[in-house]
């Protein structure tokens, strides 16, 4: 299922835009991801920021994480 959930937010780049700023949740609509357990969102997180330090065809860039602890992204 995380490997589902983590192409479907690597497909859904393509909704974002050059110098937007997002977290994994936004690559969700809300009621997707309001539905997902904490600890699959969590690991889902994990995956994602694996994939994008070893993807670098992705063209983003980790920036510092949130008030909330939510690892923040820009497309680049």
């Amino acid at each position: 299922m995380n490997n589902l959930l983590l192409n479907f937010a690597i497909a859904q780049l393509d909704n974002i835009n050059s110098g937007e700023i997002f977290l994994v949740k936004d690559l969700f609509l809300g009621y997707e991801w309001n539905r997902l357990s904490t600890q699959v969102r969590n690991t889902l997180g994990i995956l994602f920021l694996n994939e994008v330090r070893g993807d670098t065809s992705l063209n983003l860039t980790i920036l510092a994480k949130g008030t909330s602890s939510h690892q923040k992204y820009e497309k680049q």
